[in-house]
């Protein structure tokens, strides 16, 4: 899997951040993909080239995480700011 990553590590991550547009997410998603990557490994048949298969599932993985955030990063809260909890209504 090493071996694979480093071959593929580049690809992946430029693919993603010309879809997103976001480095630290394209990082992030590059991560995830080659974590889905190595828990699917035996399920990878050959019908298409490895980094085409890599891509696809960077490309699902980016599909869902705009589905659950939006199609950009939720912002972090400032720490400077109350918590919601600590304001008085």
């Amino acid at each position: 899997m090493e071996e694979l990553y480093q071959q593929y590590v580049q690809i992946v991550y430029r693919f993603l951040l010309s879809a997103c547009r976001d480095p630290r997410l394209a990082e992030d998603l590059t991560q995830e993909t080659f974590l889905r990557a190595w828990e699917s490994l035996e399920r990878f048949d050959h019908s298409c080239r490895i980094s085409t298969w890599l891509c696809q599932i960077a490309k699902h993985a980016l599909y869902q995480h705009w589905e659950k955030y939006g199609r950009e990063r939720p912002e972090e809260p400032d720490p400077r700011l109350p918590a919601p909890e600590d304001t008085e209504t």
